[in-house]
């Protein structure tokens, strides 16, 4: 018939044929099955939601477009990578895929793991350089300038490297006097950047050091990687002497020379950095006697004609003149000064003798001249100006114009008109 479909029925196997499997069972089969057909296997795939749990083991998904697979890497593993997980970052993982029976579900359990396209060394480098450098670790302003002549150098290396063969025979030929002090650390292995780092704290304390050589010679990234370790970085930046890192050939550049104070591009360009060349300084130190010799001369010649220019000053060919000068000027001032107070006397005088007729004029005395007198009682000293006032007996002195009398009343006439 038109629009019918064929359709076939299949029949199930019953319970009562197969045998019945618990969940338990049936994971446990699936679990044998799944581990022994991928006990290592490689993927690659992006991280998402990473976390890392308290007891350092870390949880993932590894994904691409179409499916994603549960990821987890044990503790150990996790602290013996050297750069960090995140989120969105592409990996190439490997390990056996194991089955998780409490949940039923599958997951690889990572024993390594690499960024994809780039090495873990390469990236661990990246994401420290980047960290330090948002923290100032390699800011210009901070770095600090090397001592222009060192009382002592610390030299923290190996001691039986070429490195620190070649740095003692660079700084003694250039300066034979240099004194140096070796502290001996392990420059690549298992605990190198630890030694480095404990060196790096404690270089100050040795007697007269005031800066330090922190280096090696050269080697692949895995040898130099002590010097790329965050432990030696943040040794270097907290360092209270000057740091000259010198690790490896020109061309290689880790975390070190990117903290120290002065990057050397090799173990002998650090020999070359820390000590100047000995001819040089004396050189430099003949031509500056030289020169303040000279200017010395040219100071001595100066003074000398300042000297002769003062010395032919009249005041020192001739000193007696200024001093009869001012006597002149005295005497002059004198003469002005005895003139004028003769005229001040005079006229003093005539205002004086002013005065006086002025007064005479009006002094009860003149009257006297012109032939009056003045009575007065001699017990009192009253003037007499009424004869009423006057008792038989009384004692008077009289003032003339010229002289004066003493008398007696005997008699008084009191004219009562």
């Amino acid at each position: 018939m038109t629009g019918e479909r064929n359709v076939t029925t299949s029949v199930l196997p019953s319970p009562e044929t197969i045998p019945v499997l618990t969940v338990s069972a049936l994971t446990f089969v699936m679990k044998k099955a799944v581990e022994a057909s991928f006990a290592h296997v490689w993927v690659s795939g992006e991280i998402s939601n990473f976390t890392r749990a308290s007891s350092g083991h870390c949880y993932f998904t590894l994904k691409d477009d179409t499916a994603q697979l549960k990821a987890v890497m044990w503790r150990g593993i996790a602290q013996r990578l050297r750069f960090d997980l995140k989120d969105g970052m592409q990996v190439i993982a490997a390990g056996p895929i194991e089955v998780y029976e409490a949940r039923g579900v599958y997951q690889i359990v990572v024993e390594q793991l690499q960024p994809k396209g780039i090495g873990p060394l390469e990236l661990a480098f990246r994401q420290l350089q980047q960290k330090l450098a948002s923290e100032g670790l390699f800011a210009a302003e901070r770095k600090r300038p090397l001592p222009a002549f060192p009382r002592r150098i610390a030299l923290i290396t190996s001691p039986t490297g070429a490195a620190v063969h070649d740095m003692i025979q660079v700084i003694t030929r250039r300066s034979p006097r240099a004194n140096i002090v070796i502290v001996p650390v392990a420059v690549q292995g298992t605990g190198a950047a630890a030694q480095i780092a404990q060196a790096l704290r404690t270089v100050h304390t040795i007697p007269d050091v005031d800066v330090c050589i922190c280096g090696r010679g050269g080697g692949s990234l895995e040898d130099l990687w002590a010097f790329n370790e965050e432990v030696v970085a943040r040794a270097i930046f907290a360092c209270q002497i000057p740091v000259i890192s010198a690790v490896g050939h020109e061309i290689d550049v880790t975390i070190a020379d990117l903290v120290a104070d002065r990057r050397a591009l090799t173990p002998s360009e650090a020999g070359e950095l820390v000590v100047p060349l000995e001819s040089e300084v004396r050189a430099e130190l003949s031509q500056l006697r030289q020169r303040l010799t000279s200017s010395l001369k040219q100071q001595s010649q100066r003074a000398r004609l300042v000297l002769e220019s003062i010395a032919s000053r009249r005041c020192f060919t001739r000193p007696l003149d200024h001093i009869r000068d001012r006597c002149l000027q005295l005497d002059d001032l004198d003469a002005r000064l005895q003139r004028a107070m003769k005229q001040s006397i005079a006229m003093s005088r005539q205002q004086l003798g002013g005065l006086s007729a002025s007064l005479n004029a009006l002094s009860p005395l003149a009257v006297l001249d012109r032939g009056y007198s003045l009575t007065k009682r001699l017990s009192d000293g009253g003037l007499i100006d009424n004869a009423a006032t006057l008792h038989p007996g009384d004692r008077l002195s009289t003032l003339l114009g010229q002289g004066s009398f003493i008398s007696h009343v005997v008699s008084i006439d009191v004219d009562d008109s």
